[in-house]
Protein backbone atom coordinates (compact mmCIF):
# COMPACT_ATOMS: atom_id res chain seq x y z
CA UNK A 1 0.00 0.00 0.00
CA UNK A 2 1.20 3.49 -0.84
CA UNK A 3 -0.17 6.27 1.33
CA UNK A 4 -0.09 9.77 -0.18
CA UNK A 5 -0.43 12.46 2.48
CA UNK A 6 -2.15 15.71 1.50
CA UNK A 7 -2.17 19.15 3.05
CA UNK A 8 -4.97 21.59 2.13
CA UNK A 9 -2.47 23.23 -0.22
CA UNK A 10 -1.84 19.88 -1.93
CA UNK A 11 -5.56 19.36 -2.48
CA UNK A 12 -5.81 22.83 -4.02
CA UNK A 13 -2.87 22.12 -6.32
CA UNK A 14 -4.15 18.77 -7.60
CA UNK A 15 -4.84 18.78 -11.34
CA UNK A 16 -5.40 16.35 -14.20
CA UNK A 17 -3.45 15.63 -17.39
CA UNK A 18 -4.38 13.77 -20.57
CA UNK A 19 -1.50 11.30 -20.87
CA UNK A 20 1.76 10.10 -19.35
CA UNK A 21 3.22 10.30 -22.87
CA UNK A 22 3.78 8.02 -25.81
CA UNK A 23 7.16 6.77 -24.55
CA UNK A 24 5.74 5.58 -21.23
CA UNK A 25 2.74 4.03 -23.01
CA UNK A 26 5.13 2.20 -25.36
CA UNK A 27 7.15 0.83 -22.43
CA UNK A 28 3.90 -0.28 -20.79
CA UNK A 29 2.79 -1.96 -24.02
CA UNK A 30 5.99 -4.01 -24.11
CA UNK A 31 5.38 -5.05 -20.48
CA UNK A 32 1.87 -6.13 -21.48
CA UNK A 33 3.22 -8.22 -24.34
CA UNK A 34 5.48 -10.07 -21.90
CA UNK A 35 2.43 -10.87 -19.78
CA UNK A 36 0.88 -14.12 -21.02
CA UNK A 37 -2.18 -13.54 -18.86
CA UNK A 38 -3.35 -10.31 -20.46
CA UNK A 39 -6.71 -9.12 -19.19
CA UNK A 40 -9.83 -9.29 -21.33
CA UNK A 41 -9.50 -5.57 -22.09
CA UNK A 42 -6.25 -6.21 -24.00
CA UNK A 43 -6.89 -9.67 -25.42
CA UNK A 44 -7.64 -8.54 -28.99
CA UNK A 45 -4.76 -6.07 -28.96
CA UNK A 46 -2.44 -8.80 -27.67
CA UNK A 47 -3.44 -11.17 -30.46
CA UNK A 48 -3.08 -8.49 -33.16
CA UNK A 49 0.48 -7.47 -32.22
CA UNK A 50 1.90 -10.74 -30.87
CA UNK A 51 4.80 -12.03 -32.96
CA UNK A 52 5.28 -8.77 -34.84
CA UNK A 53 8.19 -7.63 -32.71
CA UNK A 54 11.51 -9.27 -33.37
CA UNK A 55 15.02 -8.64 -32.09
CA UNK A 56 14.45 -4.88 -32.24
CA UNK A 57 12.57 -5.07 -28.93
CA UNK A 58 15.76 -6.22 -27.14
CA UNK A 59 16.98 -2.93 -25.60
CA UNK A 60 13.50 -2.07 -24.31
CA UNK A 61 12.95 -5.57 -22.97
CA UNK A 62 16.30 -5.35 -21.16
CA UNK A 63 15.00 -2.30 -19.28
CA UNK A 64 11.91 -4.23 -18.11
CA UNK A 65 13.04 -6.95 -15.67
CA UNK A 66 10.57 -9.52 -14.35
CA UNK A 67 10.74 -8.16 -10.80
CA UNK A 68 11.80 -5.11 -8.86
CA UNK A 69 11.71 -1.41 -9.80
CA UNK A 70 11.24 -0.32 -13.39
CA UNK A 71 12.46 2.62 -15.42
CA UNK A 72 10.24 5.71 -15.39
CA UNK A 73 10.03 6.43 -19.12
CA UNK A 74 8.04 9.61 -18.55
CA UNK A 75 10.79 11.14 -16.41
CA UNK A 76 13.37 10.32 -19.08
CA UNK A 77 11.36 11.19 -22.17
CA UNK A 78 8.53 13.45 -21.06
CA UNK A 79 4.76 13.23 -21.49
CA UNK A 80 4.85 14.19 -25.16
CA UNK A 81 2.51 12.52 -27.67
CA UNK A 82 5.29 12.59 -30.33
CA UNK A 83 7.71 9.66 -30.47
CA UNK A 84 10.24 11.89 -32.25
CA UNK A 85 10.18 14.38 -29.38
CA UNK A 86 10.43 11.52 -26.88
CA UNK A 87 13.57 10.26 -28.63
CA UNK A 88 15.04 13.78 -28.62
CA UNK A 89 14.39 13.99 -24.87
CA UNK A 90 16.04 10.61 -24.33
CA UNK A 91 19.16 11.61 -26.23
CA UNK A 92 19.38 14.90 -24.30
CA UNK A 93 18.59 13.47 -20.84
CA UNK A 94 21.25 14.33 -18.23
CA UNK A 95 23.59 11.50 -17.34
CA UNK A 96 22.64 11.95 -13.68
CA UNK A 97 18.97 11.31 -14.54
CA UNK A 98 19.83 8.19 -16.53
CA UNK A 99 21.89 6.87 -13.63
CA UNK A 100 19.12 7.55 -11.11
CA UNK A 101 16.59 5.72 -13.27
CA UNK A 102 18.78 2.66 -13.88
CA UNK A 103 20.81 2.18 -10.72
CA UNK A 104 18.18 0.18 -8.82
CA UNK A 105 16.99 -2.02 -11.68
CA UNK A 106 17.71 -5.73 -11.31
CA UNK A 107 19.13 -6.34 -14.79
CA UNK A 108 19.55 -9.82 -16.15
CA UNK A 109 23.24 -10.82 -15.96
CA UNK A 110 23.43 -10.83 -19.76
CA UNK A 111 22.43 -7.15 -19.86
CA UNK A 112 24.46 -5.70 -17.00
CA UNK A 113 27.50 -4.64 -19.00
CA UNK A 114 25.32 -2.93 -21.58
CA UNK A 115 23.26 -1.27 -18.85
CA UNK A 116 26.44 0.08 -17.28
CA UNK A 117 27.44 1.73 -20.56
CA UNK A 118 23.96 3.26 -20.72
CA UNK A 119 24.37 4.65 -17.20
CA UNK A 120 27.80 5.98 -18.11
CA UNK A 121 26.29 8.09 -20.89
CA UNK A 122 27.29 6.01 -23.92
CA UNK A 123 25.59 7.54 -26.97
CA UNK A 124 25.45 4.27 -28.91
CA UNK A 125 23.58 2.56 -26.07
CA UNK A 126 21.05 5.42 -26.02
CA UNK A 127 20.62 5.12 -29.78
CA UNK A 128 19.86 1.43 -29.35
CA UNK A 129 17.12 2.28 -26.86
CA UNK A 130 15.80 5.00 -29.19
CA UNK A 131 15.71 2.60 -32.16
CA UNK A 132 13.91 -0.02 -30.07
CA UNK A 133 11.42 2.58 -28.85
CA UNK A 134 10.56 3.63 -32.41
CA UNK A 135 10.24 0.01 -33.58
CA UNK A 136 8.00 -1.04 -30.69
CA UNK A 137 5.91 2.12 -30.91
CA UNK A 138 5.24 1.53 -34.62
CA UNK A 139 3.75 -1.89 -33.85
CA UNK A 140 2.14 -1.69 -30.42
CA UNK A 141 0.96 1.92 -30.10
CA UNK A 142 1.05 3.94 -33.33
CA UNK A 143 -1.77 2.07 -35.13
CA UNK A 144 -4.07 2.80 -32.19
CA UNK A 145 -2.78 6.19 -31.07
CA UNK A 146 -5.65 8.30 -32.38
CA UNK A 147 -8.10 6.05 -30.55
CA UNK A 148 -5.92 6.02 -27.44
CA UNK A 149 -5.70 9.82 -27.36
CA UNK A 150 -9.45 10.14 -27.85
CA UNK A 151 -10.12 7.65 -25.06
CA UNK A 152 -7.71 9.37 -22.67
CA UNK A 153 -9.17 12.78 -23.52
CA UNK A 154 -12.63 11.49 -22.69
CA UNK A 155 -11.42 10.05 -19.37
CA UNK A 156 -9.72 13.33 -18.50
CA UNK A 157 -12.92 15.20 -19.33
CA UNK A 158 -14.72 12.92 -16.88
CA UNK A 159 -12.16 13.76 -14.20
CA UNK A 160 -12.63 17.48 -14.87
CA UNK A 161 -16.40 17.14 -14.70
CA UNK A 162 -16.21 15.31 -11.38
CA UNK A 163 -13.94 17.99 -9.95
CA UNK A 164 -16.27 20.71 -11.21
CA UNK A 165 -19.28 19.05 -9.55
CA UNK A 166 -17.76 17.97 -6.25
CA UNK A 167 -14.19 19.19 -5.98
CA UNK A 168 -10.93 17.28 -5.89
CA UNK A 169 -12.04 15.11 -2.98
CA UNK A 170 -15.03 13.86 -5.00
CA UNK A 171 -12.58 12.79 -7.70
CA UNK A 172 -10.48 10.96 -5.11
CA UNK A 173 -13.50 9.02 -3.86
CA UNK A 174 -14.48 7.85 -7.36
CA UNK A 175 -11.01 7.25 -8.83
CA UNK A 176 -10.15 3.78 -10.14
CA UNK A 177 -12.50 1.65 -8.06
CA UNK A 178 -10.90 -0.55 -5.40
CA UNK A 179 -7.33 0.42 -6.30
CA UNK A 180 -7.58 3.88 -4.70
CA UNK A 181 -9.26 4.88 -1.43
CA UNK A 182 -9.56 8.40 -0.01
CA UNK A 183 -9.24 8.59 3.77
CA UNK A 184 -8.73 12.31 4.39
CA UNK A 185 -6.06 13.53 4.38
CA UNK A 186 -4.49 10.35 2.93
CA UNK A 187 -4.99 8.80 -0.51
CA UNK A 188 -4.34 5.06 -0.20
CA UNK A 189 -3.16 3.31 -3.34
CA UNK A 190 -3.04 -0.49 -3.58
CA UNK A 191 0.53 -1.41 -4.48
CA UNK A 192 3.05 -4.22 -4.10
CA UNK A 193 5.39 -1.95 -2.13
CA UNK A 194 4.61 -0.03 1.04
CA UNK A 195 5.48 3.65 1.26
CA UNK A 196 4.35 6.91 2.83
CA UNK A 197 4.62 9.91 0.51
CA UNK A 198 4.22 13.44 1.82
CA UNK A 199 3.45 15.92 -0.94
CA UNK A 200 4.49 18.92 1.19
CA UNK A 201 2.61 21.48 -0.89
CA UNK A 202 3.63 20.17 -4.34
CA UNK A 203 0.17 18.92 -5.20
CA UNK A 204 -0.53 15.93 -7.44
CA UNK A 205 -1.10 15.39 -11.17
CA UNK A 206 -3.57 12.64 -12.07
CA UNK A 207 -3.03 11.15 -15.54
CA UNK A 208 -5.04 8.34 -17.17
CA UNK A 209 -3.09 5.55 -18.88
CA UNK A 210 -4.00 3.05 -21.59
CA UNK A 211 -1.47 0.22 -21.70
CA UNK A 212 -0.67 -0.13 -18.01
CA UNK A 213 -1.66 -3.22 -16.07
CA UNK A 214 -4.25 -2.90 -13.35
CA UNK A 215 -1.96 -1.08 -10.93
CA UNK A 216 -1.81 2.60 -10.10
CA UNK A 217 1.72 4.02 -10.18
CA UNK A 218 3.17 7.15 -8.58
CA UNK A 219 5.85 8.75 -10.77
CA UNK A 220 8.42 11.22 -9.47
CA UNK A 221 10.72 13.56 -11.44
CA UNK A 222 13.94 12.58 -9.57
CA UNK A 223 15.96 15.67 -10.47
CA UNK A 224 13.20 18.16 -9.63
CA UNK A 225 11.75 17.28 -6.24
CA UNK A 226 9.74 20.52 -6.18
CA UNK A 227 7.54 19.30 -9.05
CA UNK A 228 4.28 17.50 -8.35
CA UNK A 229 4.42 13.70 -8.72
CA UNK A 230 2.09 12.04 -11.20
CA UNK A 231 -0.49 9.41 -10.31
CA UNK A 232 -0.80 7.18 -13.39
CA UNK A 233 -4.26 5.57 -13.36
CA UNK A 234 -5.26 2.60 -15.60
CA UNK A 235 -8.51 3.19 -17.47
CA UNK A 236 -9.51 -0.08 -19.20
CA UNK A 237 -11.63 -2.63 -17.36
CA UNK A 238 -12.71 -5.09 -20.06
CA UNK A 239 -16.11 -3.66 -21.02
CA UNK A 240 -17.41 -4.04 -24.56
CA UNK A 241 -16.52 -0.40 -25.25
CA UNK A 242 -12.95 -1.02 -24.07
CA UNK A 243 -12.55 -4.12 -26.20
CA UNK A 244 -13.91 -2.31 -29.28
CA UNK A 245 -10.93 0.06 -29.17
CA UNK A 246 -8.82 -2.59 -30.89
CA UNK A 247 -11.28 -3.62 -33.61
CA UNK A 248 -10.73 -3.06 -37.30
CA UNK A 249 -7.41 -1.18 -37.24
CA UNK A 250 -6.07 -0.93 -40.76
CA UNK A 251 -9.39 -1.87 -42.36
CA UNK A 252 -10.90 0.83 -44.52
CA UNK A 253 -14.60 1.28 -43.83
CA UNK A 254 -14.96 4.86 -45.09
CA UNK A 255 -17.43 4.15 -47.93
CA UNK A 256 -19.82 2.15 -45.70
CA UNK A 257 -19.54 4.76 -42.96
CA UNK A 258 -20.36 7.53 -45.42
CA UNK A 259 -23.36 5.52 -46.56
CA UNK A 260 -24.53 4.94 -43.00
CA UNK A 261 -24.13 8.47 -41.64
CA UNK A 262 -23.86 10.63 -44.71
CA UNK A 263 -20.59 12.05 -45.99
CA UNK A 264 -20.59 15.25 -43.89
CA UNK A 265 -21.67 13.59 -40.66
CA UNK A 266 -19.08 10.83 -41.13
CA UNK A 267 -16.43 13.49 -41.69
CA UNK A 268 -17.52 15.24 -38.47
CA UNK A 269 -17.16 11.95 -36.58
CA UNK A 270 -13.64 11.38 -37.94
CA UNK A 271 -12.62 14.93 -37.13
CA UNK A 272 -13.63 14.61 -33.48
CA UNK A 273 -10.93 11.98 -32.86
CA UNK A 274 -8.68 13.67 -30.31
CA UNK A 275 -11.21 16.43 -29.65
CA UNK A 276 -12.35 19.37 -31.77
CA UNK A 277 -14.37 22.53 -31.13
CA UNK A 278 -17.40 23.54 -33.19
CA UNK A 279 -15.65 26.44 -34.90
CA UNK A 280 -12.64 24.26 -35.70
CA UNK A 281 -14.94 21.54 -37.08
CA UNK A 282 -16.53 24.09 -39.38
CA UNK A 283 -13.13 25.39 -40.52
CA UNK A 284 -11.67 21.95 -41.21
CA UNK A 285 -14.70 20.69 -43.13
CA UNK A 286 -15.54 23.99 -44.86
CA UNK A 287 -19.07 24.09 -43.45
CA UNK A 288 -20.89 26.68 -41.37
CA UNK A 289 -20.61 26.58 -37.55
CA UNK A 290 -24.38 26.03 -37.38
CA UNK A 291 -24.08 22.97 -39.64
CA UNK A 292 -21.15 21.64 -37.62
CA UNK A 293 -23.12 22.07 -34.40
CA UNK A 294 -26.16 20.33 -35.93
CA UNK A 295 -24.15 17.25 -36.96
CA UNK A 296 -22.28 17.12 -33.64
CA UNK A 297 -25.61 17.20 -31.80
CA UNK A 298 -26.95 14.33 -33.89
CA UNK A 299 -23.82 12.28 -33.24
CA UNK A 300 -24.03 13.06 -29.52
CA UNK A 301 -27.64 11.83 -29.39
CA UNK A 302 -26.43 8.61 -31.03
CA UNK A 303 -23.72 8.29 -28.32
CA UNK A 304 -20.96 8.55 -30.94
CA UNK A 305 -19.46 11.76 -29.55
CA UNK A 306 -19.49 13.56 -26.23
CA UNK A 307 -19.48 17.32 -25.76
CA UNK A 308 -18.07 19.31 -22.87
CA UNK A 309 -17.51 23.01 -22.27
CA UNK A 310 -14.00 24.41 -21.95
CA UNK A 311 -14.58 28.07 -21.26
CA UNK A 312 -16.65 29.38 -24.15
CA UNK A 313 -15.73 26.48 -26.43
CA UNK A 314 -17.86 23.34 -26.93
CA UNK A 315 -15.32 20.54 -27.38
CA UNK A 316 -16.55 17.39 -29.17
CA UNK A 317 -14.75 14.04 -28.69
CA UNK A 318 -15.51 10.67 -30.26
CA UNK A 319 -16.68 7.98 -27.81
CA UNK A 320 -15.49 4.34 -27.73
CA UNK A 321 -18.69 3.44 -29.60
CA UNK A 322 -17.79 6.01 -32.24
CA UNK A 323 -14.28 4.60 -32.43
CA UNK A 324 -15.67 1.12 -32.98
CA UNK A 325 -17.86 2.45 -35.76
CA UNK A 326 -14.94 4.17 -37.44
CA UNK A 327 -13.20 0.79 -37.52
CA UNK A 328 -9.86 2.28 -38.54
CA UNK A 329 -7.08 4.61 -37.48
CA UNK A 330 -8.49 7.91 -38.82
CA UNK A 331 -6.23 10.50 -40.35
CA UNK A 332 -7.04 13.91 -38.90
Amino acid sequence: MKRIHFTPEDVARTRVATTIGVAAETFDSVKLLKDRDASLAFRRWHVSVRGRLGEQVGPLAALIPKRGPLIDAMSLMGDTASVDEAVDNLMAAPRALMRLELQNIDFHPAHRTWAQTLMDGDREARLQVATALRACHSVTVAPYWSRVRSHLSEVRAGYVGTMADGGVERLFTTLCGPLVRWRPPVLEVVHTRNADIHLNGRGLVIAPTMFSKQQVELLFPPLDLARAPILAVPTLSGTSFDIALWDGVGESTAPSLDGLLGRTRAAVLRTTVGGCGTTELARRLNISPATASHHATALRKAHLVTTRREGKVALHTVTPLGIALLGQNPLV
